[in-house]
């Protein structure tokens, strides 16, 4: 696992609710906005400078930048959270858990606070008192799929391996991606001869297929399954009916290869390697709609510029509807739509506050969704 810190701290950046704190990928930013049109143009100068230095593993001098912002605006959250990560990366905990409990008296219903509470206590192995501190990440946001991971591996730490089993799946129901992170991850070291996990791993197997991986080679290579799990997961699938296997001839043998079966294909769609093995979407319907979804594109990013709540929320029913551009979405974007749908959910629960600290990440994403959309007409055209 990439640990963008891992000089100070051991602990499992896979835990980490990368979207809000990992700052590894965090691209050096210019600021834009200028003393006279931002009365708080100091504050967030400082704060990006520190986001920058994160970036750079500076920590102490991210630290320091971060304290200076502060003095502008001590109830900063944003500032907060990351003054916080920091010191949490340097192996200072108590001075972290002190930073997150004031983040939690501004606002004692903030999910990522009380999952990074966790985390401080589970470098600790004060593994019950991680637990408790995920459970209220929970409590404020069910559809947290990150904490209900961090869950499943503090009660695995803890053996209890039925309510560990019972919270990952629900992490893999919000995010199919913890299913591919759990295999790897020690801290299932309780679970892995539970019958719920090798259903897991047959989860990891059907969505290496669903991305274009064909031979038991190339599922090993890209799930990091052992060889003989990866077997057992495929014959498991076959026999269910999700994949169907064939042969293809290399040299004068012939080895078997796998796919979805028709009406899987058809409900979740494929992906095929392209160029250096990226994968490209192919889309199991034909397209329909882009320039309607296109138009949604911008009405979003207005009504997110204008941080107005309700207008985003009516104007993501257009993505997330399956009597509108739903069902496009689902076929052509099935990551995003969900992150969409969790978006509705959060901003339901905590208004305008929410779209103001994840306004950028919201933009990115339609922004990527509309590169591709305007690629696929295009080739339409043509």
């Amino acid at each position: 696992m990439k640990k963008p810190f891992g000089k100070k701290s051991k602990v499992d950046e896979s835990k980490v609710d990368e979207s809000k704190v990992d700052e590894s990928k965090v691209e050096k930013v210019k600021v834009k906005e200028t003393s006279l049109v931002d009365a708080d143009y100091n504050r967030k100068k400082l704060f990006k400078k520190g986001i920058n230095r994160m970036a750079d593993e500076k920590l102490e001098e991210a630290c320091e930048l971060f304290q200076q912002a502060l003095r502008i605006d001590p109830n900063s959250v944003e500032t907060l959270m990351k003054l916080g990560y920091a010191r949490f990366h340097l192996g200072e905990h108590n001075e972290a858990i002190r930073i997150y409990d004031k983040i939690l008296d501004i606002d004692v219903t903030n999910p990522e606070v009380w999952n990074l509470k966790g985390l401080v206590h589970y470098e600790q192995k004060k593994y019950a008192k991680a637990l408790d501190e995920v459970e209220k990440a929970i409590e404020s946001d069910p559809t947290y799929g990150m904490a209900w991971y961090n869950k499943a591996c503090f009660l695995s730490l803890l053996n209890q391996v039925p309510d560990s089993l019972e919270a990952l799946k629900r992490s893999i129901e919000i995010d199919v991606k913890n299913a591919r992170r759990s295999i790897r991850d020690f801290d299932f070291k309780n679970v892995r001869i539970e019958e719920g996990f090798k259903r897991i791993q047959e989860v990891v197997v059907l969505e290496s297929v669903r991305q274009g991986y064909h031979t038991l080679g190339a599922i090993v290579w890209t799930t990091y399954l052992d060889r003989v799990d990866a077997e057992t997961g495929l014959k498991k699938l076959l026999e269910k009916g999700l994949l169907v296997q064939n042969e293809k001839r290399d040299g004068l043998s012939k080895i078997p290869i796998y796919d979805l079966a028709p009406n899987v294909a058809e409900r979740i769609g494929k992906e095929r390697k392209g160029l250096f093995g990226i994968t490209r979407k192919t889309l199991p319907r034909p397209i329909k709609n882009l320039k309607e979804l296109s138009q949604a594109i911008q009405s979003v990013r207005e009504a997110i510029e204008e941080e107005d709540v309700e207008k985003t929320l009516n104007v993501f029913e257009e993505f997330t509807d399956i009597e509108k551009s739903g069902e496009q979405m689902i076929e052509m974007f099935l990551d995003e739509h969900r992150e969409i749908r969790l978006w509705k959910i959060r901003l339901k629960d905590r208004g305008e506050d929410y779209i103001i600290d994840n306004k950028d990440k919201m933009l990115t994403l339609f922004d990527n969704i509309e590169v591709t959309i305007t690629k696929k007409l295009r080739n339409e055209i043509t």
